[in-house]
């Protein structure tokens, strides 16, 4: 009796494992012909254009494997663009596992190769090409998350996809690590000069081009409040505790980076010199 409730245990244990390493993956269409690939928090887009398939940012050697097999399901058009948001290696690792991919695009500023992948061509400020029935506008966005950010909007579909600067109805990234957050609002200012409809940002849900906006009007709000704190000699902590945001309870992360993104703005604006 004892040795069968240990294996009963040891089985319910097990079970209990593999469903917290179960890995979320989904393919939803954004239009006809514009995917949105979802690898559990992190997303990318691949374009079916009648003369190719347009992919994006990797992820993980686990996520390109699956997803090109996917792609193989849905159409027997290769693989012929890979196009690179940044090169940050929770987005961009693993780009081998697409196979050999002829046309590569990264940012000028892009390391020589990203986890062993490397160019075909770069670009500086901006890029146009198309495939098929499809065009594909890329526009660098400065320095800030990152120094080699690039958006990209597939026309006629009107659809953008922007990684990591901004999200649909999304707090910003913990407390803006390792970024000038002025140079971060302006990549967010940058999106929002271009043309497009439907945001699909690298996290979070799809979004619209308003809901760009409403991230400059966050991030500004932020800045005026914390410095209006600074300046009338509060703590990071008091900032902390009194700057709610509430407006914007119901974004996501709002209860996990609130605070952070108070103390990384208090730590931008004492180092960049805006007291003064």
């Amino acid at each position: 009796m004892k040795l069968l409730i240990m294996i009963l245990m040891m089985s319910v244990l097990g079970a209990g494992g593999a469903a917290a390493q179960e890995i979320k993956r989904e393919i939803t269409r954004v239009t006809y012909d514009t995917y949105r690939f979802q690898n559990q928090f992190h997303v990318n887009i691949f374009v079916i254009t009648g003369d190719g398939v347009v992919v994006t940012d990797p992820i993980n050697a686990e996520a390109a494997a699956w997803l090109r097999t996917e792609i193989g399901k849905i159409t027997d058009e290769p693989i012929t663009h890979l196009i690179y948001s940044h090169s940050h290696g929770d987005h961009a690792s693993g780009g081998t596992e697409y196979g050999e991919v002829p046309n590569v695009i990264m940012h000028e500023n892009a390391p020589e190769d990203i986890d062993l992948v490397e160019a075909s061509e770069r670009f500086s400020e901006q890029m146009t090409f198309s495939v098929g029935s499809k065009t594909f506008e890329l526009t660098y966005l400065g320095p800030g998350h990152g120094t080699d950010m690039i958006a990209m909007v597939v026309r006629p579909d009107q659809v953008a996809f922007v990684v990591d600067v901004v999200s649909s109805k999304r707090l910003f990234y913990r407390d803006f690590p390792g970024s000038d957050v002025d140079d971060w609002i302006a990549q967010v200012k940058r999106v929002n000069q271009l043309d497009f409809d439907i945001l699909v940002g690298g996290h979070g849900p799809v979004g619209l081009k308003r809901d760009v906006g409403e991230g400059i009007v966050y991030l500004e709000e932020l800045r005026a409040e914390v410095l209006q704190g600074l300046k009338a000699g509060k703590t990071v902590d008091e900032l902390k505790r009194d700057i709610k945001m509430e407006k914007y309870r119901d974004w996501a992360a709002y209860d996990s980076w609130r605070e952070l993104n108070v103390q990384g703005m208090a730590r931008h604006l004492s180092e960049s010199g805006a007291l003064q």
